[in-house]
């Protein structure tokens, strides 16, 4: 895993522009603390940070490919789990390798295949490949988005990095965010290309996009295509084990110490235990890790969303599986701290708003990193084989909008309620869902003969895996990338994707449960515990001590009347949030921590804001 930046300038010699290659390449060394290199030849300029996971000596980059007719060099970011079998077959065509990278190996794939290359390619990826023959330059992004990639267009070429600091280091781009920004920020719509930034785009998901002299062209590799499902319950169960145990044992290589991210749920259970299994067979104990909250086993208070706390369930599978387990326990004072919310800020470019869980994240991922270079997760499993609440909601399923939107304020709290009365006119917010699901459902193709209630179902789970999923991984990407962590997410693999997606729905949830497929796929490697146990989202504190130190850090903001953030924020509706004696609700909650994201992306960024 990496961090990969560059720079096209058909107008000019970049040769005397290394000091600006250079500030957008160290935007990145937190994602790539072990090595960094660049390369500058004419309108090009590539940038790399490097986290060495497999070949530590080799895959330096950027990687150079010489030819007579001009260098073609890749700056890549990720890993291809199938590069042991393009590498055989590489060199079945006569290529020579000098590493054991699966960078190189992209490389030459791209020498032998060209811009055909991504669809060859099973991992999760951002790359760019300058291209000295043709002086074009090839980006290219994995199917699910797990990767970031975001390039910003100028008068005469591209900015392009894996996160938006870097790109927004160079002088050309600026720092400057628009009414359509915001909405993205307040909906949860996630509409591709998008990327909150004005000017700036993200590479879509399973996407080429090249650039020439006569300027930018995209194309699609591959579609979520829907397909006819002729395999029966048992053979479609065989059909799952069979593809996580493939998808595991490909997501377990790695020349560094690995471990597993453990939630005691039924994702994360199951991709821990089948590791394990992998694992124990050669001799190895994989390790385990999981997030907890001070006192919250003893004080659980169970809601809608959480019916369990989670860590007896974590317990059960790490001493089923044989796990080298360990907790990593935060304290209110540790989530609640502006530093932390700071350097989560940082991470992400944006100002999230996702409070708690964006903290707790990347803490848990800090603590890992002094154990573990590379964590497998159990994170799109939800999207993939329907666990969340909403593929079960009636007025969800009915609602023509994106579902997780439903419930969304009666579970979380609206934090738009915080936003000044005529900045909410200007954003028009409904409009704007609106208008992104009428969008959204283009995409969805109907299988002949399906019911009405199966294609609705197609519809959602199809959603999830467009939009929804993208959110998260982009989150779990950034809260990593910040340690220095590489997380991989093996429910994401195309191939499983692919085939879940085209189960009917009364295959997936066939004994009435979210998750059927899954649970049953895996039911030899789980505790009964994690077996029987409903759903339970990523957690949250429940300790009232971090609302009040909300309180009273959004109570020194309001101290400062003049600061930005009140341009867009209704000053007096954070006053009574501020100083709400009475428990504070999720609603209240939830404007608080959106306001003090708010704040700190102005204190950091000092974006130009944009209204009408």
């Amino acid at each position: 895993m990496c961090g990969i930046t560059g720079w096209v300038s058909y107008d000019r010699d970049l040769r005397g522009s290394a000091e600006a290659l250079d500030a957008m390449t160290e935007t990145m060394a937190c994602r790539g603390p072990d090595d960094r290199g660049t390369w500058i030849g004419g309108p090009a300029a590539l940038g790399h940070r490097r986290l060495a996971i497999i070949d530590l000596p080799g895959g330096r980059q950027p990687m150079t490919a010489d030819t007579p007719e001009g260098p073609v060099v890749i700056v890549y970011s990720g890993e291809t789990y199938n590069f042991t079998e393009l590498r055989r077959e590489l060199t079945g065509r006569g290529h020579r390798f000098t590493t054991e990278s699966d960078t190189e190996v992209v490389l030459r794939g791209y020498l032998e295949w060209g811009e055909a290359l991504p669809e060859r390619l099973n991992g999760m990826y951002a790359f760019a490949v300058w291209d000295g023959r043709q002086d074009k330059l090839v980006m290219v992004r994995d199917r699910m988005g797990i990767k970031p990639f975001y390039y910003y267009e100028t008068p005469d070429g591209v900015l392009f990095g894996s996160e938006p600091k870097a790109i927004l280091a160079n002088p050309l781009a600026r720092t400057r965010v628009t009414l359509d920004g915001l909405r993205e920020l307040f909906t949860m719509v996630k509409t591709p290309g998008h990327a909150f930034w004005d000017g700036m785009n993200e590479v879509e998901p399973s996407t080429v996009v090249t650039l020439t002299r006569n300027g930018l062209r995209t194309r699609a590799y591959w579609t979520l295509e829907t397909r006819p499902h002729t395999d029966d319950r048992d053979t479609t169960i065989a059909r799952v084990r069979e593809l996580l145990d493939d998808i595991v044992r490909r997501q377990l290589v790695s020349d560094v110490p690995r471990c597993t991210l453990l939630s005691g749920g039924l994702d994360s259970s199951a991709m821990t235990a089948i590791a394990a299994r992998q694992l124990g067979e050669r001799g190895e104990r994989v390790r385990s890790f999981a997030v907890d909250f001070a006192g919250q086993a003893e004080n659980f208070v169970a809601d809608e969303l959480r019916g369990t706390p989670d860590t007896p369930f974590v317990h059960d599978v790490a001493e089923l599986a044989g796990t080298d387990h360990r907790d990593i326990v935060l304290d209110s004072q540790a989530l609640a701290d502006p530093e932390v919310r700071a350097r989560v800020i940082r991470a992400r470019d944006i100002p999230a708003g996702f409070g708690d869980m964006d903290a707790s994240l990347y803490l848990l991922f800090r603590a890992i990193r002094e154990h573990s270079t590379v964590a497998l997760s159990g994170e799109s499993a939800d999207e993939v084989f329907g666990g969340y609440l909403q593929f079960f909601d009636e007025e969800a399923r009915r609602a023509e909008m994106f579902p997780w939107l439903v419930r969304m304020a009666s579970h979380f709290g609206d934090d738009t309620d915080v936003l000044r009365a005529d900045v909410r006119a200007d954003l028009n917010l409904d409009a704007y869902v609106r208008d992104g699901y009428a969008q959204a459902v283009k995409g969805v193709h109907r299988l002949d003969g399906e019911s009405d209630f199966e294609y609705r179902m197609r519809t959602i789970s199809h959603l999830h895996l467009t939009r929804f999923v993208r959110i998260l991984l982009d989150r779990k990407d950034r809260a990593s990338m910040a340690v220095g962590l590489e997380v991989r997410v093996p429910f994401c693999d195309h191939r499983l994707v692919e085939y879940v997606y085209n189960a009917p729905w009364a295959l997936k949830s066939f004994d009435g449960r979210e998750k059927s497929l899954l649970r049953e796929a895996t039911r030899d490697v789980l505790p009964r515990s994690v077996y029987d146990r409903v759903k339970s989202p990523y957690p949250s504190t429940q300790d009232p001590g971090y609302a009040l130190a909300l309180q009273e850090n959004v109570k020194d903001l309001l101290a400062r009347p003049s600061h930005r953030v009140f341009d867009l924020l209704d000053r007096d509706r954070v006053k009574r949030a501020a100083h709400r004696d009475a428990q504070i609700t999720q609603a209240s909650r939830r404007g608080l921590e959106r306001t003090l994201d708010l704040a700190l992306w102005l204190d950091l960024y000092d974006p130009e804001i944009v209204l009408g």
